[in-house]
């Protein structure tokens, strides 16, 4: 029996709409389906990624419930599987691929942004707990996480780069203060949040005190693959977690009611390409040679996106990385978005700026693009020194004790 088949077999035998979502997302787990590019061992069925593409497309087709999504499963996962001690994987990647836990991710904040080695706060030894304060910006699905990824200034006389921290903060304590943003797309998914003497266990430590920037490189790497061009789109999913409000509800009436992902605060609402001919044919623009020529080009660049994310893939299981590769399939993403941007409001017209639709989503939610995952500069530096061979951009700071940059 082929891949597809297996797939088809299992669905028939296991969906159940009258099955809570937390039962099902356990069955879906247990058996790969849910996450088919994570190893066996850990939920996963060792699938590249036009398998994994596959499996995504049929569980679609199914109209079942798809797995859990956010920073946890896209970003958590992989760095525990990297990074984490086997007692960390044990401990949380269950409860994420079984939706038992939805995490938020704490990179950014006021004074590091695109330069998320400046980060200012301070985590502080304090037996075998650390001490964290300071603040986080852009931070998504916060409201409703249960943890969070953390990255914290461990040690200010160290460089910039070799004194930080990664953390899995649990959010569910005094001293987290969690307020939304509300964006021009009419949403409110991201949010700042302020940690006043948050406590941290040592045991959530991810790698040493002072290695936490080459985990987070890493969690950058999947942010970028997966965020780039809005996330998945055609599977049905929601978030995780207990505070989520869905563990408990019928599966069934959870699918037919649930956004999908697509329509998160940071996708597109019109973002692919037979989504732009129906809007087309609703405008009565297909016929024009322009709009044609429009959709070809978005569909041959989404064609070529999708062929460079399996070579960063097969570049990541040589060995070889899968940075300068992911960058160049985050500026690509983000000039597909620029696209579908000006095209929904070409097919339009006059209609695009009328009314809270999906055509007037799509332009609001196009700048997020580009910002998001590392700007555009970084990932163009990204590029320019790791795939060209360009020099380095002169870093005073680099070899300078943290703390004497702030005296500046």
């Amino acid at each position: 029996m082929d891949l597809r088949a297996e797939l088809r077999a299992w669905i028939g035998a296991n969906w159940d709409p009258q099955m809570t979502v937390r039962d099902w997302w356990r069955v879906l787990a247990d058996s790969g389906w849910g996450y088919p590019s994570w190893p066996r061992q850990w939920y996963g069925m060792d699938l590249g990624r036009a398998e994994s593409d596959m499996v995504r497309a049929e569980l679609a087709a199914a109209g079942v419930l798809g797995a859990p999504v956010g920073s946890g499963t896209s970003m958590g996962v992989p760095v525990l599987l990297m990074f984490g001690s086997d007692e960390q994987r044990e401990r949380w990647v269950p409860a994420l691929a079984r939706g038992e836990e939805h995490w938020a991710q704490f990179f950014s904040e006021p004074d590091a942004g695109s330069d998320l080695a400046s980060v200012r706060t301070s985590a502080v030894p304090d037996g075998s707990e650390w001490v964290v304060n300071g603040q986080k910006v852009w931070n998504s699905g916060t409201a409703f996480a249960d943890r969070a990824l953390l990255v914290a200034r461990t040690d200010p006389d160290q460089p910039k780069h070799r004194g930080i921290g990664f953390f899995v903060a649990d959010l569910d304590q005094p001293g987290v203060d969690i307020r939304p943003i509300r964006q021009m797309n009419g949403h409110a998914e991201f949010n700042e949040t302020f940690l006043t003497d948050v406590r941290v266990p040592d045991a959530n430590l991810i790698a040493g005190p002072t290695d936490g920037w080459s985990v987070a490189l890493a969690v950058l790497s999947h942010e970028r693959a997966t965020y780039a061009g809005g996330g998945e789109r055609e599977l049905r999913t929601v978030y995780g977690g207990r505070r989520g409000g869905f563990l408990h509800r019928a599966v069934g009436e959870v699918v037919a009611g649930a956004e999908s992902a697509a329509h998160s605060a940071n996708a597109l609402p019109i973002g692919a390409p037979d989504e732009l001919v129906e809007l087309g044919r609703r405008y009565g623009r297909l016929r024009d040679p322009c709009i044609r020529q429009r959709i070809a080009a978005i569909y041959c660049l989404s064609e070529a996106l999708r062929v460079t994310g399996v070579r960063a893939e097969a570049s990541a299981r040589t060995g070889d990385g899968s940075g300068p590769q992911a960058s160049v399939a985050y500026l690509g993403a983000v000039r597909l978005v620029r696209m579908y941007r000006d095209a929904v409001a070409e097919i339009a017209g006059p209609h695009a700026m009328l009314g809270d639709d999906d055509v007037a989503r799509t332009i609001t939610t196009a700048p997020a693009h580009g910002i998001q995952g590392g700007s555009e500069q970084i990932q163009r530096n990204v590029m320019g020194e790791r795939l060209l061979g360009l020099p380095k951009e002169p870093q005073v700071d680099r070899d300078v004790p943290f703390r004497r940059t702030l005296e500046r």
